[in-house]
């Protein structure tokens, strides 16, 4: 093998490696619960988009979603170096630079909201935009390492996609989005704080205030039960508001 053949094959692997640096960070499986859920306020609409619309403005929330998951990678770098959970994502293991990771989170975020005013409407544009600056200012910057509560209203950025799917079709928010936000945004804390009871260690040694680390578990496990019993009558509204009914 001539060393120009093993210096492209070199070449092509640090562009392979790089690429998929970039899609670990944008969290990718964060990306396809978007997706999920998204399509879920897209479908329940009682109009309908067109197909290549459809996958477009899907596509460009998945990326907006992605471009959040990168700014927050971006910001807590240093945070995910100390827990398990986090430390072999792309930043930790020096795969990419910061301002690399930075100047990526910013780009897609503006892609993602313009390309989804173009093939949606402005109302769905703001409203990712909404969620990407509420997943990164609200929760990440000035939630996460403050409060305890950080999960509870920061967990609102996760009960957007739905509402944006609606909005797709509609160019409106009535009461079927908002049912479909507050059954996830009232599932979102006991979610995460059985998470951190599983990874309690981690966010003591990140210095991260979830509520088992400053309240203990067993009252985390009450926290849990109370939530879930708030939620229980808000994942039957879709039935009494025949939400998803079949005519």
């Amino acid at each position: 093998m001539s060393a120009r053949t093993t210096e492209l094959n070199q070449h092509q692997s640090n562009t392979s490696q790089v690429f998929m640096s970039l899609y670990e960070l944008m969290k990718p499986r964060v990306m396809s619960l978007v997706i999920f859920t998204a399509l879920v306020g897209l479908v329940i609409a009682p109009e309908k988009v067109d197909f290549v619309n459809s996958i477009l403005s899907l596509l460009f929330v998945a990326i907006g979603a992605g471009a959040a998951g990168a700014l927050n990678m971006w910001y807590e770098s240093d945070t995910d170096k100390l827990m398990s959970r986090t430390c072999l994502r792309p930043l930790p293991l020096g795969k990419l630079k910061q301002t690399h990771a930075l100047w990526f989170g910013l780009f897609t975020s503006l892609i993602s909201i313009y390309g989804l005013y173009c093939f949606s409407n402005v109302l769905s544009a703001f409203i990712l935009s909404l969620t990407i600056g509420f997943y990164f200012f609200v929760y990440t910057v000035w939630l996460k390492k403050k409060t305890p509560q950080n999960i509870v209203i920061g967990g609102a950025a996760g009960a957007f996609p739905p509402v944006i799917g609606w909005t797709i079709a509609m160019n409106n928010i009535s009461v079927e989005p908002i049912i479909l936000f507050l059954i996830i945004f009232l599932w979102t804390p006991s979610h995460f704080w059985a998470l951190s009871l599983y990874k309690n260690q981690d966010y003591k040694n990140a210095g991260i205030p979830m509520l088992p680390v400053v309240a203990g578990e067993d009252y985390t496990k009450k926290n849990i039960l109370v939530y879930s019993i708030i939620l229980f009558p808000f994942t039957i509204l879709p039935f009494f508001f025949r939400i998803c009914r079949i005519d």
